[in-house]
């Protein structure tokens, strides 16, 4: 009977059974996510230099577009710099400082407006060639936009941030700063999201208890982000330049003179002691929880595949910790405190595909 039938219809049976233009695209798709949350990733650590060299300020205007192009002349340098002259921050801090040590910090700021601007061009450009081509799942489509929206608004917040040291501040609000740190975080986790969830079913580890673990593992990407949100705060009071030693604050574990201030609540985001030691306390509670969700991992019999996630988030915890430490002990030097800010986000894109996988295994079985 097989022996019967046309060269046409073999042809037709085997294009039915091949994968389709969207199953082909997935991996070229996941890669591109993947690719653009490192992006991302790199863009937190540019941004966390530019504030420890107090650089974000270097450039008072907002131009999308043609502020890409910096200074190319003598002339062009002089008058970016007259601009910053102008400033509170030149005015009560740099006074007297050099064109040559006004181009350092400039070039961080530029650097780290470029990433962003590039950042949006490796996002859009490649979405716009995979859905116009037709090699997007429906499924992905709403995830792709909201995170497009999400890119356009930190752009918003990063002028926002910028403008609020441009008027009698030598510095940043610590409350942009805080939120313009956190949208980039929130971008990352959810480019993760994405990415991990577009694969197929059969390639994703097992674990039939999932729906006993995924309640836990969200409260720790929940409780990871609250901490970037804390570390933004830290940055933004220079917090980290006080009380440098631990594992006591102050000369006591639980220091004098917490939450001091008027109004007390305000303390907690204006307070360098009070913000700092509520770092460390996150800090311990994270610890204590990952140890939590380790034990439970291992003693379920039902959930093998995902010990060793549980394992890999414990371990990066505990390395984060250690360099948190390093960077307090040492008064925060740049490379330091660029790899605890690095180790933080990868601590939550790995943590972010641990609770991506026990919420397609919830939902799978």
């Amino acid at each position: 009977m097989d022996e019967q039938i046309s060269a046409a219809e073999r042809a037709s049976r085997y294009v039915d059974r091949a994968p389709s233009k969207v199953g082909r695209a997935r991996p070229v798709v996941r890669n591109w996510l993947y690719f653009v949350a490192f992006l991302v990733l790199l863009m937190v650590v540019v941004g966390g230099a530019t504030r420890l060299t107090d650089s974000g300020l270097s450039i008072t205007e907002w131009k999308p577009i043609h502020g890409a192009i910096p200074p190319m002349s003598a002339a062009e340098w002089t008058e970016e710099f007259q601009k910053y002259r102008q400033y509170p921050e030149y005015q009560r801090v740099n006074k007297g400082m050099s064109l040559d040590e006004f181009k350092f910090i400039f070039w961080w700021e530029w650097g780290h407006r470029q990433l962003g601007r590039f950042i949006g061009v490796a996002f859009f450009v490649p979405m716009l060639f995979f859905w116009l081509t037709g090699r997007l799942s429906d499924g992905i489509k709403p995830g792709l936009l909201v995170l497009l929206g999400l890119g356009a608004l930190q752009g918003g917040v990063g002028w926002w941030m910028v403008a609020s040291g441009l008027v009698d501040r030598v510095d940043v609000s610590q409350y942009r700063l805080a939120t313009h740190l956190t949208f980039a975080a929130v971008i990352f986790v959810m480019l993760i999201w994405v990415a991990r969830g577009y694969r197929r079913a059969d390639r994703m580890p097992e674990c039939v208890s999932a729906d006993r673990h995924i309640l836990p593992a969200s409260i720790l990407l929940l409780l990871l982000l609250m901490q970037i949100f804390l570390g933004g705060l830290v940055a933004g009071t220079h917090a980290g330049m006080t009380y440098n030693t631990w594992p006591l604050m102050d000369g006591q574990l639980i220091p004098d003179g917490l939450f001091v201030f008027d109004p007390p609540w305000l303390a907690a985001f204006e307070d360098r002691m009070t913000i700092q030691f509520n770092h460390r306390i996150l800090a311990y509670v994270i610890a204590l929880w990952t140890l939590f969700i380790w034990v439970r991992t291992w003693r379920d019999p039902y959930a093998a595949q995902m010990t060793i996630a549980a394992t890999v988030v414990g371990v990066l915890v505990a390395l984060q910790i250690i360099i948190g430490i390093v960077t307090l002990l040492l008064v925060v030097p740049l490379h330091a405190a660029m790899t605890h800010q690095a180790l933080a986000v990868i601590l939550l894109g790995v943590t972010t595909i641990k609770v991506r996988d026990l919420y397609d295994n919830a939902v799978r079985f």
